[in-house]
């Protein structure tokens, strides 16, 4: 007789979801992860610009009460009138003793400003921003200034908010177009995909800076907020193109099939049931196209088409180097912040097309 087994408890581990798999393989691959810090980078300069490089105390006392000028930045009305009141006219540091002995103030990390020229005595110790051709980059102007004594550096860090909403707000723009026409001529087909897919070819057929341009020209007064809608539905068609192949593919499926049979209704069949499922190749061109916007932006300032002053912006810079060519710096320092910033973006997309395309995955091991 054999004695009693003891019963082994196998303990099966679950299966990795889907984004959780992606993700770990996305963070297999080093380069992808080094442009996601990058951008993330990016961003957090974008938000602390005003803390990084200004002439206006992030935070102040003045006359009894807390102030916080740098806000201004941000938006023009968030700098309180009270300054404008008693005259400062945008010169802190030297005002604020003079008016309020008993004053205080925290001040950014560098005292430069994105849109004048700082000028001598402004700045305990720190002289005069140089003008025209003497303006290279020194310790007190890290990357030189313009012509007009504008301190790069401070420009740049200014810009790097336009160059990131360009970039997220814009292909923000064009996902939620591409992505409702795609999926509704995916999922409905017949004559709906008929007409959505030749609307398609008729905006593939026009190029998107000749219409940008075209556009530009109609509107009196361009601002930055018009170049982002701009470009965003003017950038919309290769991602309605996959988005309606991904819905063509799974329209069928059984668990779409199972949700009608059921009575789930289309707008809940196509947003709750196939977008999840295929979002993961749609994101691949969406984050190709704040790469590809970041690019059209700073082509339109670099011809003289882009935001207009006082808006800092990458390509206003590269333009300024191009009507200033012995002012190497003007190129140099903007150039390197776009095409860092466009790899970056193009790693992420090529690590996302890698970590979410299983075939890519087999194909590399």
């Amino acid at each position: 007789m054999n004695a009693p087994t003891t019963p082994i408890a196998v303990i099966a581990e679950s299966p990795h979801g889907f984004w959780d798999e992606a993700w770990r393989q996305f963070r297999k691959r080093r380069l992808a992860m080094l442009a996601l810090f990058y951008v993330e980078f990016l961003i957090l300069v974008a938000i602390l610009a005003p803390l990084i490089a200004g002439t206006k105390p992030i935070v102040c006392r003045y006359k009894g009460t807390l102030y916080f000028p740098a806000m201004g930045y941000y938006v023009p009305s968030w700098e309180n009138p009270v300054f404008a009141k008693d005259k400062f006219r945008r010169v802190y540091p030297k005002n604020l003793k003079e008016k309020d002995p008993e004053s205080w103030a925290v001040w950014p990390l560098l005292y430069q400003d994105p849109y004048r020229r700082v000028r001598d005595g402004e700045w305990e110790g720190q002289p005069g921003n140089p003008t025209g051709d003497s303006g290279k980059p020194s310790r007190y102007n890290l990357f030189g200034t313009n012509q007009s004594g504008v301190d790069v550096f401070a420009q740049m860090v200014h810009g790097t908010m336009v160059a990131l909403l360009v970039g997220f707000v814009s292909e923000g723009i064009a996902a939620a177009i591409g992505i409702t026409l795609g999926a509704v001529a995916g999922y409905f087909g017949g004559w709906i995909d008929s007409l959505i897919s030749r609307l398609i070819e008729v905006v593939m057929c026009v190029p998107s800076l000749v219409l940008i341009l075209a556009l530009i020209a109609i509107l009196d007064k361009v601002t930055i907020w018009h170049m982002m809608g701009i470009i965003g539905i003017t950038g919309w068609t290769g991602i309605a193109r996959l988005t309606r192949a991904e819905f063509l593919r799974l329209r069928e499926a059984e668990f779409v099939t199972g949700a009608r049979a059921i009575g789930v209704g289309h707008v809940s069949v196509i947003f709750r049931y196939i977008l999840p499922n295929a979002l993961a190749p749609i994101l691949v061109p969406i984050t190709f196209g704040i790469a590809s916007a970041i690019l059209i932006e700073s082509s339109l300032s670099f011809l003289g088409f882009g935001a207009p002053p006082p808006n800092p912006s990458w390509g206003t810079l590269l333009s300024d180097g191009r009507r200033n060519l012995n002012l190497w710096w003007l190129t140099f320092f903007p150039g390197l912040a776009v095409f860092f910033a466009v790899l970056a973006y193009n790693l992420i997309g090529e690590g996302l097309h890698e970590a979410t395309d299983p075939r890519l995955r087999e194909a590399m091991r």
